[in-house]
């Protein structure tokens, strides 16, 4: 059977048309998985489980019905949605992953990533990151109003558009070095990972080991869905 992977749907409220997408997708191909897989930015942002607000309670729903079908679900946090919690992945059915975290499919460890912390070169990024991961942080801002919580969303999403439109592309994708540093670290031959998207199958070498990188596409205009199975790999686009 097949395994789906996806990554950074960045669902809200402003963009109807896919959270249909991915709610047709949802009841439909994803009912035959084996598994599927979530690696991170599955909303444009979330703010707390505390937060009712849509499309999380009907995504959150479908997902439940799924699991609930015999289909696992497992959810990886994002840049974007890096406070996604225990509760809300129970009220999912899914299981919450740590990043990165190497799990066995079809017999071939592969680690999986959201990507965040593969772009090494972007220092400013990843300064922000260790302070939005830091515990005592996120408990000081989850103590906030809802509202002062997306005021903060929507002042970091300017900054960070902002960011992005003054920086060079090979800053904003992953570091090679990084890639085959991490890899090596893990002990696998085989990285999926979502956060750039630049959809694609890569072949690097690691030391003297030939290896793979998958990187998942994001979903702004359609679908992008990556499969595994014993055979391979195959991305896709609904």
């Amino acid at each position: 059977m097949t395994i789906l992977f996806v990554s950074d749907l960045h669902l809200d409220a402003s963009r109807p048309a896919i959270t249909r997408l991915f709610l047709d997708f949802l009841a439909g191909p994803a009912r035959q998985a084996e598994g599927l897989y979530v690696l991170g930015d599955l909303f444009e942002a979330w703010l707390g489980d505390d937060d009712p607000g849509e499309p999380g309670a009907t995504v959150c729903a479908a997902l439940k019905t799924l699991s609930d079908g015999g289909v696992p679900v497992f959810v990886m946090r994002g840049n974007r949605d890096f406070l996604f919690g225990p509760g809300i992945a129970a009220r999912c059915g899914a299981t919450l992953l740590p990043d990165p975290c190497v799990v066995d499919l079809h017999g071939r460890p592969t680690l999986l990533m959201h990507g965040d912390l593969l772009c090494s070169d972007d220092l400013g990024y990843q300064a922000f990151r260790r302070q939005v991961r830091d515990p005592a942080w996120q408990a000081t801002f989850l103590g906030q109003s809802l509202d002062a919580r997306q005021a903060f969303a929507a002042k970091a999403r300017s900054a960070s558009r902002e960011h992005q439109s003054g920086m060079a592309e090979a800053i904003s994708d992953v570091t090679p070095a990084t890639v085959a540093e991490t890899l090596a670290h893990h002990g696998v031959d085989r990285l999926i990972h979502g956060h750039t998207h630049r959809p694609g199958i890569h072949s690097l070498w690691v030391g003297e080991r030939p290896a793979t990188r998958a990187v998942l596409g994001d979903w702004y205009e359609q679908g992008s869905v990556l499969s595994v199975d014993a055979d391979g790999l195959a991305l896709s686009q609904l």
